[in-house]
């Protein structure tokens, strides 16, 4: 009896990957990622280890673009062959990276994983071995192993005058709810504990076809925002949802959060209050219609997070408009608000709008309004001192650990810092009780285990 001759494989193909922009962007990244391992590519942690890097860039405002060719320059220094995806490919139809960077190897899209593996099979062939070709359920993921984003559509039908997102991404594209649900359900399996939902306009989704009927483990369900977020409460995690504009049908998902089925939280970017700044932005111009709304939300969940996005300085915004959005901020009472000051962003129509204010303008506008959102935080977590959280802890060091309540989100909300940790473990959720806090962060000792 003859034995088999063992065969030596080649060592596999080896891809860099550099991650930029939004966490959108960030799902991108990893389906990327999921493909290349699906082929056998080994993922390299350096340029020096590379055969070749992915650069997957972000084009959204100035800051953004230049961060990326300086990703793309040194990927390209330091490695040599580089393939350029995302957001900044799409300008001028990948000529604006190639001016500035001939040497790639080749330009794409976002969202376009079949586009990206088809250049890395031209520069990169990778051998047939079946031994290799096999990845988690779940793909590949770049956050920690108990959070993921799951994006569960791509583009945008706002034409909103500082944004360009609809031209780099595209109108709105729902994906099917069975796609949706299977991709949740392996990540719960997989240990996920706060599935992060993601897309340009969440609240739209199902919107572009007609809120069709869609099939979850062989039931019908519509794919419509409720229906959906009722299905991902259903698996046992946390659910949080981000990019909530506030339709009127918004309000059917409250009542899914004050029964516990999904986070109470919503990240909804209001972007201003004056009705006529509004306009110029081409959003939803009633303010007293957010606040109603706003009102209501709380009626139905009283323990709501309520988290926003606000520009100031916007091109022909006066000094009265400006108090008008300092006065909905005393108003509405929001729980997490970020600010920026306008910057012009290349390819935007808000660019030719008449009397730009100044850049000192804009960004002393931007101190006043942090300034009195930072007291409005401090106050509203002043109120949960003494009160019992359940959180989901991050990280542990020691005795001390890095939590996040149900109102904090990853990376842009606050965290809860916890004392008296020892025996708890990074992805576990725990109890804590509130004993003091800051502008943004909550202190907290350990009270005990969640089940």
């Amino acid at each position: 009896m003859s034995r088999r001759r063992r065969t030596a494989h080649p060592p596999s193909p080896r891809v860099g990957f550099v991650s930029l922009g939004c966490p959108k962007a960030l799902v991108d990244s990893e389906r990327i990622l999921t493909q290349l391992r699906a082929e056998g590519y080994t993922i390299a942690p350096d340029y020096g280890g590379a055969d070749l890097v992915v650069v997957n860039t972000c084009g959204f405002i100035d800051a953004a673009v230049a961060e990326s060719l300086d990703a793309i320059g040194e990927a390209l220094a330091e490695n040599g062959k580089v393939i350029v995806t995302g957001c900044l490919g799409a300008r001028e139809g990948g000529e604006f990276v190639r001016e500035a960077h001939p040497r790639v190897l080749a330009v794409t899209g976002p969202h376009a994983t079949a586009e990206v593996m088809h250049a890395v099979h031209a520069h990169l062939p990778k051998p047939h071995d079946p031994f290799v070709d096999l990845v988690p359920p779940q793909g590949i993921k770049l956050t920690p192993r108990h959070y993921a984003y799951l994006k569960i559509s791509e583009g945008c039908n706002h034409r909103c005058t500082f944004c360009i997102i609809p031209s780099l991404r595209g109108d709105l594209v729902s994906r099917p709810l069975g796609e949706v649900m299977q991709e949740a359900e392996n990540l719960v399996q997989a240990g996920v504990r706060e599935l992060l939902v993601v897309s340009q306009d969440t609240s739209a989704y199902g919107v572009d076809v007609r809120y069709r009927t869609g099939f979850w483990q062989g039931r019908p369900v519509k794919t419509r925002m409720k229906e959906l977020v009722a299905a991902l409460g259903s698996l046992g995690a946390w659910v949080r949802l981000h990019y909530v504009y506030p339709y009127p049908h918004v309000d059917e998902v409250l009542p899914l959060m004050a029964d516990g089925k999904v986070l109470p939280y919503l990240d909804v970017p209001f972007q201003h209050a004056s009705p006529r700044i509004l306009k110029l932005m081409k959003r939803p111009a009633n303010a007293e219609n957010t606040l109603a709304r706003i009102r209501a939300w709380r009626a139905i969940c009283p323990e709501l997070t309520l988290r926003s996005t606000f520009i100031v300085g916007f091109p022909g915004e006066t000094e009265a408009e400006f108090e008008e959005l300092l006065a909905f901020l005393e108003e509405a009472q929001l729980d997490r608000v970020g600010c920026f000051a306008y910057s012009p962003v290349t390819g935007a129509a808000a660019n030719a709008l008449p009397d730009p204010l100044p850049e000192e303008v804009r960004e002393e506008r931007r101190a006043r309004f942090m300034a009195v959102q930072a007291r409005i935080s401090a106050a509203r977590l002043a109120r949960k001192v003494g009160s019992t959280l359940d959180v989901l802890v991050d990280e542990v060091t020691g005795a001390r650990a890095v939590a996040r309540s149900k109102a904090d989100a990853p990376e842009i909300d606050g965290v809860v810092h916890v004392t008296g940790a020892e025996g708890l473990r990074a992805g576990t959720f725990a109890r804590v009780t509130v004993t003091g806090t800051d502008t943004h962060d909550l202190n907290a000792t350990l009270s005990g285990h969640c089940p």
